[in-house]
């Protein structure tokens, strides 16, 4: 029952990374930020099994089985472990890797719905209450600001508390004052830090896990009474 609820839950941790990549994917390019979050619910199906396992190894009280558990306990531990340090190296790389594309994404806005850079950072902007990279005078540079010349930004920059708020930079107190850059970057940090905290929490319960597992194993192999008493014979 704890694997099952254990894999659920690693299941879930994975399935919100890659639903956030989704929505801040333009923002970095190295695809391979996601692998700690497959690696992670690769790691929560395979409890789904072990819980399995693990079951019929202690009712049945056999050795062979108990052996398999402890061995893919460890395998699963293993592959946390390497989840938390993947983690690490790839948290790291989130500010370079947005520092490198934000630019180019900025650029490419065109103030069209259909448009993928315009809904990314529209969403960004009206999530994170920011406006610009840096601040909303940023926009004065991009080339949707110079192709409207009407002195304004984008509507996603107005303050949800301005309600006559169109955007104009001569009404600098309706727009969100903090850039986005720094945002994005600490939200995709603390959603790999949800990994790294699952992945380590996780691997704590695999070695409690073993432990118990070597416990029952020890008792088979050097108490003959309690292996005699499972096999249903008689000590004389």
């Amino acid at each position: 029952m704890l694997a099952k609820a254990a894999a659920g839950i690693l299941c879930y941790v994975g399935a919100y990374v890659f639903i956030t990549y989704d929505d801040y994917d333009h923002f970095f390019e190295d695809v391979y930020t996601l692998i700690p979050a497959v690696v992670i619910i690769a790691v929560g199906t395979l409890l789904f099994i072990i819980g399995l396992i693990g079951c019929c190894a202690t009712i049945r009280e056999s050795r062979c089985g108990l052996a398999t558990f402890v061995i893919i306990l460890l395998l699963v531990f293993i592959t946390e472990v390497v989840v938390v340090v993947l983690g690490y190296i790839y948290r790291a790389k989130v500010e370079d890797e947005v520092d490198h594309s934000i630019q180019k994404v900025y650029d490419a806005y065109s103030g069209t719905n259909p448009d993928a850079a315009t809904r990314a950072i529209d969403y960004v902007q009206r999530q994170l209450r920011c406006c610009g990279i840096h601040n909303y005078s940023d926009w004065e540079n991009t080339k949707w600001f110079k192709e409207t010349k009407n002195n304004s930004v984008p509507l996603s920059c107005c303050k949800a508390s301005s309600t006559n708020c169109t955007g104009s930079l001569t009404h600098p107190m309706d727009l969100y004052s903090e850039g986005c850059e720094a945002l994005v970057v600490k939200k995709l940090q603390e959603i790999m830090m949800y990994v790294i905290w699952a992945a380590l929490a996780f691997a704590a319960i695999q070695l409690l896990g073993m432990l118990c597992a070597c416990i029952v194993l020890c008792r088979r192999s050097r108490d003959p009474a309690y292996e005699l008493l499972i096999t249903g014979g008689t000590y004389a």
